[in-house]
């Protein structure tokens, strides 16, 4: 019976000793000097673009970008933190250092690439969604003139609402009447409740709506353009493709993108942004 203590005691150190040995072995590449909080990767996300980012019946955070987001914390041993917040107070949020990276598919554009380091990793594009069996019939672009359509406010999104509104001008056809929201979700259910006509959203979000049967995705493709996480570090933003990298040479980021039927951007993952 003697013996019982002393097995009990060496089980414990061994599991101490592991698990010290773990906390030595992943030592994060990233100085606590470029994160906004010590050992956590904080992320912004605006979750009302499913299945890329949103919240499940029972309130958890869930999609690819969420996913993407808490495998690169991991590889960079930091623990994944996600502030829910509307895109248009991303870019001041980031700016004011409240978090360390905007994970929300933000599209990438050489004018945000001054004021951000940005890692471009998915092409997306935009879609045109209306109420089921497309009451309106609409087909081609020139099919919006006269409507109204619903928008997220203040992203690439909206920018690409108001071009379209000025091919439909300068053809000399009825403009759109653009509303915005403070995010998709309130845009959808502006379209669900018949106070716009059409909304706009990216490909992957319209595509799921259509297959839940809540709505028509009736044109998509347009405007492709690149998406990227963002951040203001250049030590982060390093670390970060080198983890992304990783992940594309092992095969899990092409897994996972294809769970979700998404595309990734060809060749490797690179930064973007000011030298400064």
């Amino acid at each position: 019976m003697k013996l019982l203590p002393t097995l009990v005691s060496a089980s414990l150190l061994a599991l101490l000793a592991a698990g010290t040995a773990q906390a030595q072995a992943c030592k994060s590449p990233v100085p606590d000097s470029a994160l906004v909080k010590k050992g956590t990767l904080v992320m912004s996300v605006n979750p009302t673009l499913p299945p890329m980012q949103f919240v499940d019946q029972t309130g958890a955070l869930k999609g690819m970008r969420v996913e993407l987001g808490e495998q690169i914390a991991k590889r960079l041993c930091l623990t994944p933190e996600y502030v829910r917040i509307e895109f248009s107070a991303m870019i001041p949020g980031l700016q004011a250092g409240r978090w360390d990276v905007i994970n929300t598919g933000i599209f990438y554009t050489d004018e945000r690439a001054k004021l951000m380091q940005m890692l471009v990793y998915e092409d997306q594009a935009i879609s045109i969604s209306t109420a089921k069996s497309n009451p309106l019939k609409i087909a081609k672009v020139d099919d919006l003139s006269g409507k109204s359509i619903g928008v997220e406010l203040g992203g690439f999104e909206e920018r690409k609402a108001r071009e379209l509104d000025k091919q439909l001008t300068d053809k000399g056809l009825k403009g759109m009447n653009i509303r915005t929201f403070e995010n998709f979700a309130m845009a959808f259910q502006a379209l669900r409740a018949g106070q716009v006509e059409v909304a706009l959203s990216i490909d992957s979000t319209g595509a799921e709506y259509q297959k839940r049967g809540d709505f028509d995705r009736v044109l998509h493709g347009l405007f492709p353009t690149p998406v990227a996480l963002a951040t203001r570090n250049k030590d982060l933003a390093a670390a970060m493709a080198k983890a992304m990298n990783d992940m594309k040479a092992d095969g899990s980021f092409q897994k996972l993108f294809d769970q979700y039927g998404v595309k990734s951007v060809d060749g490797a993952v690179a930064v973007k942004g000011p030298a400064g």
